[in-house]
């Protein structure tokens, strides 16, 4: 499984055309704390509704999925490689740590 650090995100974005940002939390979570980067779009799609909204991710494009921490991302990473997609990163740390090492203006819950 591929991970990006959350101190390699921005870079990753921005060198790369077209990031999704996959956020698999809880709408509860969405609304508490939020990620927003220039040039890449944000798709928030809970984990138990991936497999039913499958289509609704760009697959051609490399996808970024975030959680809390970075465990249900994880689990969507590894359902997504099992489904045959290849450019697929689990954000390590998750949102938790985005708001403890790059910003600590996204409040942390």
């Amino acid at each position: 499984m591929q991970e990006l650090r959350v101190s390699e995100l921005a870079a990753f974005v921005a060198a790369t055309p077209a990031v999704t940002l996959l956020d698999v939390r809880e709408a509860w979570e969405l609304r508490a704390a939020s990620l927003q980067l220039p040039g890449a779009a944000v798709l928030h799609i809970p984990m138990h509704l991936i497999p039913l909204r499958l289509a609704e991710i760009d697959g051609s494009h490399p996808v970024v999925c975030i959680c809390h921490r970075g465990a249900r991302s994880a689990q969507v990473v590894a359902f997504l490689l099992r489904q045959g997609w290849g450019a697929v990163y689990n954000l390590a740390g998750g949102i938790d740590a985005w708001s403890l090492q790059v910003d600590p203006s996204v409040p942390r819950y």
